[in-house]
């Protein structure tokens, strides 16, 4: 441990891991300051109005992601509600390294809309399965024959149809609307996806404005304060069309009923931001907690590439400004700090300071831009979570940490989860009541254990 905590002369003299990790943290904490989101915006404004252009959104569409058919049904009342203009692509899923688990991530995103939507006052069948790949492709080839203003009120009512399994409603879009050929349709994906490749991203279900990305109706929020801030809103006195939930004060408290489960990343900013959170909600609602800690996935081998890293990183600054959690004074704990830390968690588990020694790491690397690959950071990470740092020295580095995490991320993958944060609700007989992934959807949670508790009364 001597060894592994020795301070560095200087970039020079820094181990690759240390130097990946300055470089990282130097670039994430310099992109995502308030100061430059601010500065960006204002020079982009300028070079619109020097160029005399509208507000441009572009949409990127994937046919067979539940996000999509969500976004798709809110394209209407955002033209509507807002001065701007909306160019539409069809595009591809996330692909390669990007999205390691394709599957998976379709199969969460039906699982997710159905459960989101209703709050959203949108709407979304149960859809277990993997839609008919014959009419995914047919829903492509009608929205491909359509033009951008035609795409906006015909896209719903085409994702409806797919969604219903309905192939003859579909025939009759496709009679009505025009239908492209198979190989139009596939130029036109292809032209989508490489746009917003050129642009920046990877995903379906996104909305491009101004050099910023909007993920489906769970980030529009952000998108209309922006057309608010921009003075193009045509109904500023009224809500926004899709605000962000909250999450709503306890009612109805358990008594010990209804298990929450986190699993939970030292290296994730998603976690960082909302881990205190999801154990504010466990301990407001009276459910027991469970902390599942998983190994991150650049640290088990799942490739990342630069593109989606700094989006999530840049996504989890304006998240957190929105939900007032401290974050972006960044050092990446990346390999050795994270393993110090779960090294740490049985220790601290035994000491009842396993949430607490969580809670301290995830703030001092992504709040508080403390090092921990260095003694001196990993002992503030310990004496902050309430813990003697002389009794926790010999322990750093041990073994016998792995095969429980490796258990954790098992359990995720089996309840149909593989990022973190994901969260659990179990009820009394250890059954599952609710699964998902994401720290945007603990209002969710919040609902439906307030939802539980009533129906238990």
């Amino acid at each position: 441990m001597t060894e592994q905590f020795k301070e560095q002369g200087g970039a020079a003299t820094m181990d690759p891991g240390a130097a990946l990790r300055l470089a990282t943290s130097v670039l994430m904490t310099r992109l995502c300051t308030p100061q430059r989101l601010a500065k960006q915006r204002a020079s982009v404004e300028k070079a619109r109005i020097r160029s005399g252009n509208p507000h441009v959104v572009e949409y990127f569409h994937q046919v067979e992601d539940g996000y999509s058919h969500l976004a798709a049904q809110v394209l209407h009342a955002l033209l509507k509600r807002y001065d701007i203009q909306i160019e539409c692509h069809l595009v591809t899923g996330p692909r390669d390294k990007n999205a390691p688990e394709p599957q998976l991530l379709l199969q969460l995103s039906r699982y997710d809309a159905l459960h989101v939507a209703v709050e959203y006052g949108l709407e979304f069948p149960c859809h277990d399965a993997a839609l008919n790949p014959q009419l995914v492709q047919l829903a492509e080839r009608i929205l491909a024959a359509q033009a951008s203003h035609d795409f906006v009120e015909r896209a719903a009512t085409v994702g409806r149809a797919l969604w219903a399994d309905d192939e003859a409603t579909l025939q009759q879009l496709a009679a009505q609307y025009g239908c492209a050929t198979v190989a139009t349709a596939s130029e036109r994906i292809a032209a989508g996806t490489a746009r917003r490749e050129e642009l920046g991203h990877y995903s379906g279900a996104m909305f491009y404005y101004g050099k910023e990305w909007y993920w489906g109706v769970d980030r529009l929020y952000h998108l209309e304060q922006r057309f608010a801030d921009l003075g193009i809103d045509r109904e500023p006195a009224a809500p926004p069309l899709v605000p962000r939930p909250g999450i709503e004060p306890a009612v109805l408290k358990d008594v010990g009923r209804l298990t929450l489960e986190i699993y939970a990343s030292l290296r994730s900013p998603y976690t960082a931001i909302s881990f205190d959170r999801a154990v504010a909600l466990a301990q407001d609602t009276g459910v027991n907690l469970v902390v599942r800690p998983v190994l991150p996935m650049v640290m088990r081998g799942v490739p990342a590439t630069r593109q989606k890293g700094m989006y999530i990183f840049w996504d989890t600054a304006r998240e957190a400004r929105a939900a007032g959690v401290p974050f972006g004074n960044f050092y990446d704990p990346i390999g050795d700090p994270a393993r110090n830390g779960y090294s740490l968690y049985p220790w601290a588990v035994e000491q009842g300071k396993g949430i607490a020694l969580i809670s301290a790491f995830l703030r001092c690397a992504f709040a508080e831009g403390v090092n921990i690959n260095k003694e001196k950071g990993l002992r503030k990470v310990v004496e902050q979570a309430g813990l003697d740092w002389t009794r926790a020295k010999p322990l750093v580095g041990k073994p016998g940490w792995e095969s429980p995490l490796e258990a954790n991320r098992m359990a995720m993958y089996n309840a149909g989860l593989w990022g973190v944060p994901s969260f659990r609700l179990l009820d009394e007989t250890g059954k599952e009541l609710l699964a998902l992934w994401g720290q945007d959807r603990l209002w969710l949670f919040a609902r439906e254990i307030q939802r539980q508790l009533l129906a238990r009364k």
